[in-house]
């Protein structure tokens, strides 16, 4: 296991979110609150939260303890205990961490787990929020002309815009991966047709790179449809079906994955990267009075 050090506890966060370590590790230190007030940081970002910390705590800091789990930390060592006792405990919280399914393990984002609790917690608000679905047009022949290693890049590309859009416009958003490629991204209504709109401008932009420079001419690639028929596939295209909680009354999580999922197969029946928001009013049958 390659292990990287640091001095420093402002390069902490950045090195987390560029390399998302196996184990984050904190020394104890003279001054333990600026190490306590990361690790909280840490944890209530929802892409860094799944790095397991481990707090090795200095002999005279038994007091800190239920300050460290407070804030978030995965497990406490002390130097009090013997290096085979820190070892053990230390490989214990890596082996947890891989065992834990509600990370995505391709591209580190949470998954399903984690996006139906985000959902459950902005539903408890009472806050108005966007659920957007993302999901690609033609991924599996493109998968199917330049191999899975290409594909994960692809994947592994729109869950770095996503993420980066979100973090970079929409405070407290969320982003999520369902599986394949499918991603789910969480946004105060607000910040919503920014998202969208910075998203889809930036994957129709990189996408391109990501094929032959005779595949981007042509904008289209012969390949074999469902049915083995040939036919021109157009490039890949991002389609983001989006519900929102401003008209809708949401009373369990379901729903709004069900409606989501129902606005993300609208979207792909449409040309090109698109979003498409669900301005529906609920059904309500009239009932007759006596």
């Amino acid at each position: 296991m390659h292990l990287e050090t640091t001095q420093q506890l402002e390069e902490v966060h950045s090195f987390v979110n560029r390399s998302f370590p196996s184990c984050l590790v904190l020394e104890g230190t003279a001054e333990p609150e600026e190490a306590l007030a990361l690790c909280a940081e840490l944890k209530k970002d929802p892409y860094t939260a799944v790095v397991p910390i481990v707090i090795l705590a200095l002999a005279d800091q038994s007091n800190m303890i239920s300050d460290w789990l407070a804030a978030g930390a995965d497990e406490v060592v002390s130097e009090s205990q013997d290096q085979r006792e820190q070892d053990l405990r230390l490989a214990m919280v890596i082996r947890r961490a891989q065992r834990d399914v509600a990370v995505h393990p391709t591209t580190r984002l949470p998954g399903t787990v984690q996006i139906e609790r985000n959902i459950g917690e902005r539903l408890l608000d009472g806050e108005e929020f966007a659920v957007c679905y993302a999901d690609l047009g033609n991924f599996k022949e493109f998968n199917d002309r330049y191999g899975y290693n290409h594909g994960d890049h692809v994947i592994l590309l729109l869950s770095r815009i996503l993420l980066d859009v979100v973090r970079g416009l929409a405070s407290g958003g969320f982003v999520g991966h369902i599986g394949g490629d499918d991603f789910i991204f969480i946004v105060s209504m607000k910040y919503l047709e920014a998202c969208c709109d910075e998203i889809i401008y930036l994957f129709d932009e990189l996408i391109l790179y990501q094929y032959t420079e005779e595949d981007r001419r042509a904008g289209y690639f012969l390949g074999k449809d469902r049915r083995g028929s040939i036919r021109r596939v157009p490039l890949m295209a991002l389609s983001i079906g989006v519900v929102t909680n401003q008209i809708q009354t949401f009373t369990h999580t379901a729903q709004v994955s069900e409606l989501a999922a129902e606005m993300k197969t609208y979207t792909k029946s449409l040309p090109g990267s698109v979003y498409a928001v669900d301005r529906r009013r609920p059904f309500k049958e009239e009932v007759e009075q006596p």
